[in-house]
């Protein structure tokens, strides 16, 4: 009686966890400076806050966080690098590097992040992909597998030029990215570091330009920009309590300020509920010919989601590769996935796998056997 009702239970969830409509998500009411701006959930992408978020503009030096993206995942970040006279005496911030100087790319990375220095996007792009131009092709080609339709660029550190344009939106996905990186979020999530000049003279000390990292509490990051034509630029995130946000300004004269009203609001009005840890969601399959009238799934990932701290109703969705398995089955063996969702929030989701073996029936009496018994 026991098992019938649990596979009853577990017919009902495949169509509906739970059937409750969720609230509408808060709205915002800031006022802010930016042209254009977004605050995002890091871990699913969904949109909490946007003003213009899809409208193309400049992001002057943002542009630095998909260079350091693309150098990282491409590149050994110890390995020395060698810089090319392209990459000496570049137009904007600078450290200053000089031809034929010994580099790595790591170092290269933290003058790229931290000092925003153009010589050293050109150095990091020649020696990842051989040219300015074919490594703009490479973070081209990592947008584009992003699903980013409305960005584009033409070089690695975010000098105007009219090709060269992105959405704070898609900026706000490519630093979810980034800080997926361990690389690139320990890069910049730093204010300090001293890197030395070859072994020439005194070595450089470089402090980050995100001053975010020092105005509020949680910041892990990301990236200042400034150029005349695209205004004032910031990308800025922070982590309280399981929750990441990141939210990106786009020609906003009062950066800092708006940054912390949107990171204030996201905090404020949203958390991170942890769903079920790795192995804590059940749910019964039925399978015939086995031993036992069902096997277990469980989920091989943390499903947390992000909702109003005011919110109603969560919804689970079950998906099985089958509606029932034959025996035998085995530990480990995917057979579908759980999905959570609130209201119109893209749902977090885990891979559900069996949780223990099956095996087959030794007589031949078989489940459905049993079921007209």
């Amino acid at each position: 009686m026991k098992k019938a009702l649990v596979c009853l239970l577990s017919f009902l969830l495949v169509f509906s966890c739970a059937v409750f409509r969720a609230n509408a998500s808060p709205e915002a009411s800031l006022s802010l400076s930016a042209e254009s701006a977004v605050l995002i959930d890091a871990n699913s992408g969904n949109v909490l806050y946007s003003k213009n978020h899809t409208e193309r503009m400049e992001m002057a030096s943002t542009t630095k966080i998909m260079t350091a993206l693309v150098a990282a995942e491409s590149f050994d970040s110890k390995k020395t690098v060698r810089v090319s006279p392209e990459a000496v005496g570049v137009e904007g911030s600078s450290v200053y590097l000089y031809e034929g100087e010994q580099i790595t790319m790591e170092e290269l990375l933290y003058s790229l992040l931290l000092q925003s220095a153009n010589d050293a996007a050109t150095a990091i792009a020649i020696a990842v992909a051989g040219s300015v131009e074919e490594f703009a092709d490479m973070m081209n080609a990592r947008a584009s597998e992003m699903g980013l339709d409305n960005t584009h660029f033409t070089n690695p550190h975010g000098l105007s030029d009219n090709e060269h344009y992105t959405t704070a939106y898609d900026l706000a996905i490519i630093a979810s990215h980034a800080l997926k990186n361990e690389t690139v979020r320990e890069i910049v999530s730093t204010y300090k570091k001293t890197i030395p000049i070859d072994s020439r003279c005194n070595p450089r000390t470089l402090v980050n330009h995100n001053k975010m990292l020092r105005l509020y509490d949680g910041a892990i990051g990301v990236k200042t920009g400034f150029t005349k034509r695209a205004g004032r630029c910031l990308v800025s995130a922070a982590e309280r309590d399981g929750l990441t946000l990141i939210a990106v300004t786009l020609n906003a004269p009062d950066d800092w300020r708006d940054h912390t009203q949107m990171l204030d609001f996201g905090f404020d009005s949203y958390e991170s509920l942890l769903i079920a840890e790795v192995g804590a969601f059940s749910y019964a399959l039925p399978v015939t010919g086995g031993e036992e009238d069902f096997v277990t799934l469980t989920n091989t990932e943390e499903i947390r989601l992000t909702v109003p701290r005011d919110r109603g109703k969560i919804l689970c969705r079950v998906e099985t590769t089958h509606r029932f398995e034959f025996a035998p089955t085995h530990r480990g063996v995917h057979a579908g996935t759980v999905y959570y969702s609130y209201g119109d929030f893209a749902a977090d989701s885990s891979a559900l796998i069996c949780a223990e073996n099956v095996n087959r029936l030794t007589d031949d009496e078989t489940f459905w056997d049993r079921i007209f018994k």
